[in-house]
């Protein structure tokens, strides 16, 4: 099987930033976050070697949940201009090393990466892999389809499949979203059920598996929690609206851009030194990989990218 990794650029930047103290190269550029990301980019590509990549951003356009709901997220605390600053510099270095970037206004990332992974299925010998550390991927989990959650920064990278999510949650992935509508998501400000808790959301949804079949049963759940579900109707299915990835955007998934490829090693590493990540440099990649899906045996002098 060929693989195919997908990319949650603003997980990972996310979390690159928040994971690594402030420092600044010598002309004071704050460069942490530019630093985390590509150190976790270059680990992914050098210990999984997918035949394919591609990385998504979300945009600054408001998203489709924003605008219906105007609390979404709300909790959060913003990142601080200095994090923004460095998202160009990131960018740059995903397109010097000429990997493709999925974006869309008024949807997430997570979104996209949705979109993309679910095209992906339907190619009999492809797997995918989404990267990511965030844990409403699972609910794109199948058996074609994985999330690499990161372990050290992504030097060590657990994969989900469908009975590692089972085991996590005991619900299939498809449940996620209904878990969500019954008991909320605080990390999303997703108010869910008030009153209901895992405990019962895993209980109903492993009787009813879907939040319509629970109402669709709703005279046989006991009373205390029945009434709470008839109190909150509306935010179970709304919250579960909110909680559930789009997989049906008009972006196209182009394989072909996606293969991994020589990249120029001269940019790459010119890119490095002018941000003094001299310590970055023994991650660039082998010589030996796949160009354009071929093994390459010609010439074994060109860096490949991964």
């Amino acid at each position: 099987m060929e693989k195919l990794i997908l990319i949650d650029g603003n997980a990972i930047m996310h979390r690159a930033y928040h994971a690594l103290p402030p420092f600044k190269t010598s002309k004071g550029e704050l460069v942490n976050a530019v630093y985390g990301f590509a150190s976790m980019l270059l680990n992914i590509l050098n210990n999984e070697h997918p035949d394919y990549i591609a990385v998504s951003f979300d945009t600054k356009a408001k998203t489709f949940r924003h605008e219906e709901y105007k609390e979404y997220k709300a909790t959060r605390v913003k990142a601080p201009d200095d994090f923004y600053a460095q998202i160009p510099r990131i960018k740059d270095l995903v397109k010097i090393l000429e990997i493709p970037i999925y974006e869309m206004d008024g949807f997430e990332a997570d979104d996209v990466l949705g979109t993309l992974a679910r095209q992906a299925d339907t190619h009999a010998n492809l797997n995918t892999y989404i990267a990511t550390g965030d844990r409403d991927a699972f609910q794109l989990v199948t058996d074609k389809i994985f999330v690499l959650s990161p372990v050290h920064g992504f030097q060590q990278c657990e994969v989900f499949t469908p009975q590692k999510v089972f085991e996590k949650y005991e619900l299939k992935p498809n449940q996620i979203a209904d878990m969500k509508g019954l008991q909320g998501d605080n990390s999303d400000n997703i108010k869910g059920v008030m009153g209901i808790g895992p405990k019962t959301a895993r209980s109903l949804l492993q009787k009813y598996q879907t939040i319509e079949n629970i109402y669709s049963h709703i005279d046989e759940i006991p009373k205390n929690t029945k009434e709470k579900l008839q109190r909150d109707k509306d935010n179970a299915f709304f919250s579960k609206k909110m909680a559930t990835i789009i997989t049906n955007l008009p972006v196209q998934l182009d394989l072909e851009k996606c293969k991994t490829h020589t990249y120029d090693k001269t940019k790459v590493e010119n890119f490095l030194y002018e941000l003094e990540f001299k310590s970055l440099l023994s991650k660039l990649g082998s010589v030996d990989r796949y160009y354009s899906g071929q093994r390459q045996k010609d010439d074994k002098t060109q860096p490949t990218l991964f």
